[in-house]
């Protein structure tokens, strides 16, 4: 048997579609399982052992300097008809959302059967009310596509494998403390976290720990026209905690923030992809959330302290309350640890 999976949307999405891949592959054992992803969100899937084939292409706005928007869309009608030839069983769109481009991939696909949010109009085989995909956290929601499957139960934890070659050079900041992960960039304005609150927040947990520090950021300018970045608040970050056992780990790729994340024993940051990747490594996290739903959005599968201000606005989270998280966090690990003795 042969499976596609068309998720092509952005690094959490993805993250949060692992637990599906995990059932499929219960499901299906010895199916060959191939997902179509973008070549954004693709380092998600480096190493899950629950994939046979991670089919990559390119949106146009990720499209290299130089690279015309036809090389582009040229390539993947190449890559459309390479999964078109290999007569796909079953192809499934893992997005609660109506998709209309991963709806066309899907047809040109053409696999025997579509299972899909939508309706049978659109050429779907196995549709799904739409409206059911609006319930519960985002790994549900994806995870009830496999019930016209046979998969039904709840979905288990998010996956993500970091490169051990990778991890094994990346530089530890000195010291005997718990290792923080500390990520400050998020897409969404009302999600950031004011640098000035980090470095509160890290000198107190450094004082009261003796906490050790790994900062990571979405690099570039922040006038960058297709990947705004935060290599000046990083900067800021690191001359406000020259004091402080903290390593700036800038990661130009997403293998590289996972393989830093995988070292990290907290994590602290918004809702985002780092977030999602925190969860799929297993880490505590603590997470600010902005104007997003948390009920939909929060880390799946893992101990983790949620801050959201009645303004849904991260800027009114103080440095008090990110502290008291941290606190709240330790002592549900610790119940955790006693509760597995």
């Amino acid at each position: 048997m042969k499976i596609l999976v068309i998720r092509r949307d952005n690094i959490g999405d993805l993250v949060c579609t692992t637990p599906m891949l995990s059932g499929l592959r219960r499901r299906f054992p010895d199916a060959h399982i191939a997902v179509l992803v973008n070549s954004y969100n693709a380092p998600v899937l480096a190493g899950n052992p629950d994939i046979d084939e991670v089919c990559v292409y390119r949106k146009a706005k990720h499209r290299a300097t130089g690279q015309t928007r036809f090389a582009v869309w040229w390539a993947t009608l190449r890559l459309l008809w390479r999964l078109r030839g290999m007569r796909f069983d079953i192809a499934i769109i893992a997005t609660p959302g109506k998709q209309p481009a991963a709806l066309t991939f899907a047809r040109w696909v053409a696999a025997k059967r579509l299972v899909a949010y939508g309706d049978a109009a659109d050429g779907i085989s196995d549709p799904l009310s739409p409206a059911s995909a609006q319930t519960g956290h985002e790994t549900q929601a994806v995870m009830r596509l496999l019930e016209p499957l046979g998969v039904v139960g709840p979905p288990g934890p998010a996956s993500v494998f970091p490169d051990a070659g990778r991890a094994a050079g990346i530089v530890l900041p000195s010291g005997g403390g718990p290792l923080i992960a500390l990520h400050l960039s998020a897409r969404k304005p009302l999600q950031r976290w004011p640098v000035e609150r980090f470095a509160e927040l890290a000198h107190r947990l450094h004082a009261r720990r003796g906490a050790r520090f790994l900062l990571f950021w979405s690099p570039g300018a922040e006038n960058h026209p297709q990947h705004p970045g935060d290599d000046a608040k990083a900067e800021a970050l690191s001359a406000l905690c020259a004091d402080l056992p903290l390593l700036a780990r800038p990661t130009d790729r997403l293998e590289d923030l996972v393989a830093g994340l995988a070292h990290a024993d907290r994590v602290i940051c918004s809702d985002g992809g780092a977030m999602h990747l925190a969860a799929g490594l297993g880490k505590p996290i603590v997470c600010f959330f902005g104007n997003s739903g948390a009920g939909r959005w929060h880390p799946w599968g893992v101990t983790h302290e949620l801050l959201q201000a009645e303004s849904r606005n991260v800027g009114d989270i103080s440095v008090a309350d990110a502290l008291a998280a941290v606190d709240r966090l330790e002592r549900r690990i610790e119940e955790d640890n006693k509760g597995k003795q």
